[in-house]
């Protein structure tokens, strides 16, 4: 699964993006988000706090609780603004 991130969420991870194969049990976003906020302590302070996450799943938005199903590619980042 690809991973992209935007924002201040790549900021604080330090990277744009990753490959990574999470195991069975993660099968919705917020499952993901919690996995991977166990990866490394930028993950963990960029993921802290759901509320100031969104998500899309394949180039579409959904809301954290979604399941993941076969996803090819997962992006996480602030709620956009408008501007």
């Amino acid at each position: 699964m690809r991973l992209l991130y935007f924002a201040w969420v790549r900021e604080t991870i330090g990277v744009g993006e990753e490959d990574v194969q999470p195991p069975e049990a993660v099968r919705t976003v917020s499952d993901l988000v919690d996995w991977l906020s166990r990866r490394s302590e930028g993950h963990a302070l960029a993921l802290a706090d759901l509320k100031r996450l969104r998500a899309a799943v394949d180039q579409k938005f959904v809301p954290l609780d979604s399941d993941l199903g076969p996803a090819r590619e997962v992006a996480i980042f602030p709620p956009v603004t408008g501007g």
